[in-house]
């Protein structure tokens, strides 16, 4: 028997710290996705972005049930090795990662693919049954015998996953085939509401009778932003209905895309306001829920309009994707040349073909050939930042070693300094000041080498201390020249 879905997702960016949501989710008639994306500065955000970006041409295609799995797990493969290729182009994103499921229905069939600790659960007569399984510490613990289900709701490592998409060939997701009844209720969602939110209330929210999927999905986040939640929360709530009762028009929340969340557009920001703004000029903005007659379902232009929302809702995949990976680009530094200056670039070293991925943002006066060789070639081969603050850090580290910053420290015979050597004075170097000054014997070697240039003993001629000779050299006070001692900064040639 053939079904349909009435579906709805939604996200929220929590109650932590994260300043933008790293959860990706897609909803459409066929096709169901959810990554929660990982590695903070590492761009999370663009990991489960480019995977949901991957995934989404198989809604509206058609498939058979027995092949289903096949092209689940294929897609899923090449969407991995997507972001390998990204993480080459772009080395600082080494390191992201995204969990993610997947559910792709054929008729009453279900392929399921999953890797991580994101879940799905299947709500079916009142009773509700996790249907996938985490690939987590937490759950090896389980698994083992070692901890109860208890402790794992509470336990300190439960975000700690084991297996997720990080471009390597060894990430595979468990890869699975249900049959779907009509009445089935089906949940995807993320750790912000599993790891907050207990299985029970999660059951008694999605077995209210009456609530449509939104209605459902609004509840859950709420009730996981009731309970503190410290992480991104998104959630997809699927019901399976009759042909011609399900939802028709795909849904796009989370990092995927450009307006994330239901945040209201005046708590946007200037660019996500003109992205929500254009979309809204193309008649795009706004995606609900239309059930469609079953009359209408046959129609061949209701066929053609859903293909058409299909394929702007991948376009928009796609943009949001590429947009996040140049806005995540365009918060790096590094120091390079310009003109045989030392200069502060933003942006990425690499170029994307003939694309400048970066901008000349400071030129400084440190001039590259003042530089010792080593660090010369340094420059040239660009040295990476950790933000401006650390650009700015590089450039002063690089300033300290011209011939400009190397001013010595000149300690003088009478205990007091210059920043000039005399021409009238013999001269001797101390790596420091404490080591120059320092007292060995019965005097300091600045004392020392005075006595030696004036060839005096240690008598009471030679002060106090001493034992006199008795005799003072003929001359002496007419050839001895006193002696400076320099102390150079480090680094200086």
């Amino acid at each position: 028997m053939a079904l349909a879905l009435r579906y709805a997702a939604r996200t929220n960016i929590g109650l932590g710290s994260k300043s933008r949501n790293e959860d990706s989710a897609y909803a459409g008639p066929e096709l169901l996705v959810l990554c929660d994306g990982m590695g903070g500065h590492a761009a999370g955000d663009v990991a489960s972005s480019l995977v949901v970006g991957e995934l989404v041409h198989l809604d509206g295609e058609s498939h058979g049930a027995d092949d289903a799995l096949d092209i689940l797990e294929h897609a899923l493969e090449e969407a991995n090795n997507r972001l390998a290729d990204v993480m080459e182009v772009y080395p600082d994103s080494d390191g992201m990662g995204t969990t993610c499921i997947a559910m792709l229905r054929v008729d009453s069939k279900l392929a399921v693919a999953n890797i991580g600790d994101s879940r799905a659960y299947l709500l079916r007569g009142g009773r509700l049954t996790q249907i996938t399984t985490d690939h987590s510490f937490v759950q090896k613990l389980l698994d083992e015998g070692r901890i109860s289900q208890e402790e794992a709701q509470h336990h300190p490592q439960r975000s700690l996953v084991t297996r997720v998409f990080t471009g390597r060939p060894e990430d595979h997701p468990d890869l699975s085939l249900r049959e779907l009844r009509e009445g089935d209720r089906v949940l995807l969602c993320s750790d912000g509401l599993t790891d907050y939110v207990s299985t029970e209330v999660v059951t008694e929210i999605l077995a209210e009778p009456g609530r449509t999927p939104g209605q459902v999905a609004d509840a859950l986040v709420h009730t996981a932003l009731r309970a503190s939640t410290r992480d991104n929360v998104s959630v997809i709530v699927a019901d399976a209905v009759s042909p011609g009762e399900g939802t028709s028009k795909p849904q796009v929340v989370g990092a995927a895309s450009e307006r994330r969340g239901t945040r209201p557009l005046s708590h946007l920001s200037p660019a996500e306001k003109a992205a929500a703004l254009s979309r809204e000029a193309a008649g795009t903005s706004e995606i609900a829920e239309a059930p469609l007659l079953a009359e209408e379902q046959s129609r061949p232009w209701v066929r053609w309009l859903r293909l058409v929302g299909v394929g702007v809702a991948v376009a928009a995949v796609l943009v949001a994707g590429g947009w996040a990976a140049w806005m995540w680009s365009q918060q790096q530094y590094f120091v390079g040349e310009q003109d045989g200056r030392v200069t502060i670039y933003r942006g990425i070293s690499q170029d994307l073909g003939p694309v400048r991925l970066s901008t000349a943002e400071e030129q400084t006066d440190v001039l590259v050939e003042d530089l010792p060789d080593y660090y010369q070639e340094r420059v040239q081969d660009t040295l990476s930042a950790d933000g401006r603050a650390g650009a700015d850090r590089v450039v002063a580290d690089l300033r300290a070693l011209t011939p400009a910053a190397c001013v010595p420290t000149v300690l003088l015979p009478d205990g007091t300094t210059a920043t000039q050597i005399p021409d009238d004075m013999d001269t001797t170097t101390a790596d420091s000041l404490p080591n120059a000054g320092g007292a060995p014997g019965s005097g300091s070697p600045v004392d020392d080498l005075l006595r030696e240039s004036l060839e005096l003993g240690t008598g009471a001629l030679a002060g106090p201390g001493g034992t006199s000779s008795g005799v003072t050299p003929t001359g002496a006070e007419d050839d001895a020249r006193p002696t400076a001692t320099v102390v150079w900064p480090e680094g200086c040639p």
